[in-house]
């Protein structure tokens, strides 16, 4: 499913579940690689921000891969952020990304919100047995070392995996589950975090 254009030419961002997204994804064929040098990296990302016809949001969420990079430089000097929320898996190999980001986010100004620990940990669905295959407590033990609030811990679920596959939001999908309350409690605490919840 592509995009559609308004009236004025700008690109209409696509609704599912009461969320509108846009995304570089949405515009190029799906098996095509994005081999893009930086300047052409910065373009899209200035136009996926200034020529969608956005409507009025509560808040608007740019989903950025792990670095330090021209985008990121580009997006805190294009736009006001109300913050910074940086995620990683436990493992220390993921966390000196995650920590790069935070210092890069913090010269330029930007407030830390805090950390999401994503892949935690996996309960075998057996024996329930809990296995921490990307470290125990990682990103946890990082806040703690930084200053910084532990927002989220994301458990390593295969339901999470299949309802995304599926397009089907798992707080959709098992409203019920723990996967879902671990969302809930998310973005309940980032609600809190930038004042949108009381």
């Amino acid at each position: 499913m592509e995009p559609d254009l308004d009236p004025n030419n700008r690109l209409m961002p696509l609704t599912a579940y009461g969320v509108k997204a846009m995304s570089i994804g949405f515009l190029i064929p799906q098996d095509s690689p994005v081999a893009w040098r930086g300047l052409m990296v910065q373009k899209a990302m200035s136009q996926l921000l200034f020529e969608v016809s956005w409507p009025k949001l509560d808040l608007l969420i740019l989903d950025m891969p792990p670095g330090t990079g021209d985008v990121q430089l580009t997006i805190t000097q294009s736009i006001e952020l109300a913050g910074a929320l940086i995620v990683s898996t436990p493992q220390d190999l993921a966390l000196r990304d995650a920590v790069r980001g935070v210092d890069l986010f913090k010269k330029v100004g930007v407030p830390i919100l805090g950390m999401v620990q994503n892949m935690s940990t996996f309960t075998c669905t057996e024996c329930g047995h809990h296995h921490d295959i990307f470290g125990l407590d990682g990103v946890r033990k990082k806040c703690e070392q930084l200053g910084i609030k532990l927002l989220g811990d994301i458990p390593l679920h295969a339901r999470i995996c299949h309802d995304a596959d599926a397009g089907k939001p798992t707080v959709v999908a098992d409203p019920d589950g723990p996967q879902a309350q671990a969302f809930r409690d998310l973005m309940e605490a980032v609600g809190k975090t930038i004042g949108l919840l009381p």
